[in-house]
């Protein structure tokens, strides 16, 4: 099933497993009132009215934890996600902020926001998790590594990713026929890999580049893949290869980008190589201090401070 999102990426996709005691549920959508009528016309409708007994999620996102909270408060469904991945929305969900706090602030002039994007940012109250995350139950069931989970008839083993988001949660059919993915393989466009002010020096790409290259070990060409975003897909091999390749190539223009010191805003020609618009600029940027910090990781890059206050980044002499 398909819900939509108030965001450029305009779907979410998510999947309903039959068991015997009722559904089991991979995935929500964002808490919105336009989100819980589509989920009352499912259930009404194709779900026929059977109870869900279960919501997995696969990660902490609002797009697919946002109403896990309400199929527990309104349909008493047990909630499935990895320990990391709920302790991330119980966090986010009770912090509210009316403006952006001043670590935040820092984090994008250090990252060399533009000033025009950042006057308006620092006086606006920023979308919170809570705007879209309904209230995060008190319990859930941990799922984790190499767990054998027996839904819809079922056998899954769960393989967890990282990079977009810690723990993240794969599932994959025991027949070999089926793996559910979240947001961790998608088909046609790359998971956006970021970093954030709750951990400014995190090296996202590189948990990225590891989970993916570990859980290629498992594709088969004929699994089809059920993806959190676009279409199910088989050629998991081929599309494993190609994303992890598409990240090497963008490093390897950012290594030539930066013979000559630049801020990681100042890096979107090398890594995009298209024009970077209003509404796509705050993923762009943390996703090009993604790139940043994983060349600072391996000690290929050094950074010093600007009087505009961004970190400058160049290439180290060999």
């Amino acid at each position: 099933m398909r819900l939509p999102l108030p965001i450029a990426l305009d779907h979410v996709n998510v999947y309903a497993l039959a068991d015997d005691d009722g559904w089991t549920i991979v995935d929500t959508g964002m808490d919105t009132r336009r989100s819980r009528a589509v989920w009352q016309r499912l259930l009404d409708g194709p779900l026929a009215g059977r109870p869900v007994a279960r919501v997995l999620v696969t990660h902490h996102h609002p797009d697919h934890v946002g109403l896990a909270g309400w199929f527990r408060a309104e349909h008493g469904a047990e909630i499935m996600m990895t320990r990391t991945a709920w302790l991330f929305a119980r966090m986010l969900r009770l912090d509210e902020q009316a403006v952006p706090p001043p670590e935040t602030l820092e984090f994008w002039r250090r990252a060399g926001m533009d000033p025009a994007v950042l006057a308006a940012r620092q006086a606006e109250r920023p979308m919170n998790y809570c705007d879209i995350v309904a209230p995060m139950p008190l319990g859930f069931r941990q799922i984790a590594e190499g767990d054998l989970l027996d839904l819809g008839g079922r056998s899954w083993r769960v393989r967890l990713g990282g990079g977009h988001a810690p723990d993240q949660a794969t599932l994959w059919s025991e027949d070999g026929t089926l793996v559910i993915a979240g947001d961790q393989i998608l088909p046609g466009i790359s998971p956006n890999i970021g970093v954030y002010a709750t951990e400014p020096k995190a090296n996202p790409l590189a948990d990225w580049i590891e989970s993916c290259t570990r859980l290629a070990h498992h594709a088969t060409p004929g699994q089809l893949v059920l993806p959190g975003h676009k279409l199910p897909f088989t050629g998991l091999p081929a599309r494993l290869a190609a994303l992890i390749a598409s990240h090497h190539r963008a490093l390897a223009r950012l290594r030539a980008h930066l013979a000559v010191p630049h801020s990681a805003a100042e890096c979107f020609p090398a890594l995009y190589r298209r024009d970077i618009g209003p509404g796509e600029y705050g993923l762009a940027l943390v996703e090009a201090i993604a790139h940043v910090n994983y060349l600072e990781a391996a000690g290929e890059i050094s950074g010093g401070l600007r009087d505009d206050g961004a970190i400058a980044w160049q290439i180290r002499d060999r």
